[in-house]
């Protein structure tokens, strides 16, 4: 597994690629997008990998609208999925679902995490 940040378009032909987080600057001027590049499928998951992927994308517009109880039933089903790549990231996911459940985020949050950059980072 890969990840990039940006835009996907140029491997989404060849790889199967999945959003993760959005990242933004405490000021907000600033907003980047990570994806997963997956590189191989199992075969024997491959007949499945098209309602995953789905699940998924609902899954992280669930988690951006808020709608928890979606969240935590669709990471349960998507932990173990592709070829368990994405594991840390849903139970990361997961943990904050858990936390905004009981500490509901602020009402002009969109669901990015706020990160500053350093230059030392982006080199």
């Amino acid at each position: 597994m890969n990840i990039i940040f940006g835009d996907p378009s140029k491997v989404t032909d060849k790889y199967t690629v999945l959003e993760l987080d959005t990242f933004k600057s405490p000021s907000g001027d600033q907003v980047m997008t990570a994806y997963c590049v997956l590189e191989m499928i199992p075969l024997e998951e491959m007949t499945t990998a098209a309602n995953w992927l789905q699940i998924h994308a609902d899954l992280m517009q669930a988690y951006h609208q808020r709608h928890w109880n979606y969240c935590k039933q669709a990471i349960e089903l998507l932990n173990g999925k592709w070829n368990k790549d994405l594991d840390s990231f849903y139970n990361n996911l997961l943990e904050r679902v858990n936390e905004y459940e009981v500490n509901q985020p602020t009402k002009d949050w969109d669901g990015s995490i706020i990160k500053e950059v350093s230059p030392t980072a982006a080199a």
